[in-house]
């Protein structure tokens, strides 16, 4: 059913953040245009860069939310990927990027 998409869990970290010069963030702040990074949970057979267990990198305005037995996922579009985040990645490469 996923044809070409990604099935995406985020990160459940709904709390303050702190940024390197120790400024804290609220959690009620929104940064539309900062791009997040989610775990893939599963992938479609037209998949072709991205597997189960990698982190990608996407903007939160390309997104759809769906949920499965009471959790909440996202669908993306492969084509929607920034980067990959992969333990298959050899040590001291820049990633996977779309």
């Amino acid at each position: 059913m996923l044809h070409d998409r990604l099935l995406v869990r985020l990160p459940n970290d709904g709390s303050e953040r702190r940024t390197s010069g120790g400024i804290l963030i609220p959690a009620t702040a929104q940064q539309n245009k900062r791009l997040v990074w989610g775990e893939v949970i599963g992938a479609g057979p037209n998949v072709r860069t991205a597997q189960e267990g990698d982190r990608v990198l996407f903007s939160p305005e390309d997104r759809h939310e769906v949920e499965v037995h009471g959790d909440d996922f996202l669908i993306l579009r492969e084509r929607d990927v920034h980067a990959i985040a992969a333990p298959r990645i050899e040590p001291g490469s820049t990633g996977l990027y779309l």
